[in-house]
């Protein structure tokens, strides 16, 4: 099959390698209709991950389901699916918990930008979409493989809630989700903090009430005018740095809660500050399997449409373009169509 694959730093490439194969009887393979770059895959396209030369990138597909094993009950070969980049049986003690995450037969999507994937526990990791996505929709549905999920776990990790406040750090695609899922919780206030105008509007096309530009001490600072000089009961944390993270936590309140969902890079927590301010620190890597239902039903009745994250589309074998337009921040989220 044709696969996106990474070589070193800022090399990419569209290769032919192996097709995916059924390794357990409870697998699945996937014939992806659309997949995308993350912007974790950037991590390691910067090297600050480590590489693994030729092998394949990206988790993040939707699709239609080509072959099943043996011990597959839920889902035959035709079947529309949704693929959590994190594959879960979301039946063990912890997926019981809400932490399919960190499911005991935890697995992950490994070749989401290729003609073909396999998925890992499908009976509990798969969601079904009842058919083909209309057009559309099908950027919203490809969205909920990871980004959108993702944003709402921050939400949910910071204890957003109804008539309350909330800034979100970071305007990558997870920021702009973290800003629905507060809008869609009900938050009254909502902040982004971006400095890139296609990002903010955005932001405000999905609920933000204020934008911020200012970064460090400068942005804490506009925040907490905007809050009375309160801070916001709850911080969305979308990037993974230290300043992002320590900006979060300055920015709420005392008694608030952060939800972080960033990928760490560098981050050393202020554990004086958290304890002095009481201030709650959850978040993690979303589980995404938990919160499918809910936004599958909320992108499929109209209700949310977190597919405008991504403004460029292109072809599979264009995907190194993709990864440069990321990188040079003139692409929020790209789709990639096999």
């Amino acid at each position: 099959m044709r696969a996106t694959t990474i070589h070193a730093a800022r090399d990419i490439r569209v290769e032919e390698v192996p097709d995916p194969v059924l390794k357990r009887p409870t697998d699945a393979i996937i014939r992806v209709t659309a997949g995308c770059i993350c912007g974790s895959d950037l991590w390691p396209y910067r090297g600050e991950n480590p590489i693994r030369p030729g092998s394949t990138i990206g988790h993040e597909c939707i699709g239609v389901v080509e072959e099943v094993g043996s011990e597959v009950r839920d889902f035959r070969a035709g079947d529309y699916v949704v693929v959590p980049f994190c594959h879960c049986d979301n039946t063990c003690a912890h997926c019981r918990a809400g932490a399919q995450s960190a499911c005991v037969n935890l697995g992950m999507t490994a070749s989401g930008q290729a003609e073909f994937a396999r998925v890992g526990q499908a009976d509990g990791s798969l969601v079904a979409t009842g058919g083909t996505p209309p057009d559309d929709l099908l950027a919203s549905v490809l969205s909920l493989t990871d980004v959108m999920p993702t944003g709402w776990h921050a939400a949910v990790s910071a204890g957003v809630r109804k008539g309350g406040t909330a800034v979100v750090v970071g305007d990558g695609a997870v920021g702009l989700c973290g800003v629905l899922a507060a809008s869609v919780m009900g938050a009254e206030t909502i902040i982004a903090m971006s400095r890139h105008e296609p990002r903010q509007e955005i932001a405000r096309a999905f609920g933000a009430t204020h934008v911020v530009e200012a970064r460090g001490a400068d942005g804490v600072a506009e925040v907490l005018e905007i809050t009375g000089g309160i801070g916001v009961d709850s911080a969305l944390e979308c990037v993974g740095t230290d300043q992002a993270m320590t900006t979060a936590i300055d920015a709420t309140r005392p008694g608030g809660g952060v939800g972080f969902v960033g990928v760490p890079h560098g981050v050393e927590l202020p554990v004086g500050t958290l304890f002095a301010k009481n201030v709650g620190l959850r978040g993690g890597m979303a589980p995404v399997r938990r919160y499918l239902p809910e936004l599958l039903a909320l992108v499929q009745d109209r209700s949310i449409d977190p597919g405008r994250v991504f403004d460029l589309t292109l072809p599979l074998e264009e995907s190194p373009e993709g990864y440069r337009a990321m990188d040079e921040r003139r692409a929020v989220k790209v789709m990639l169509t096999p």
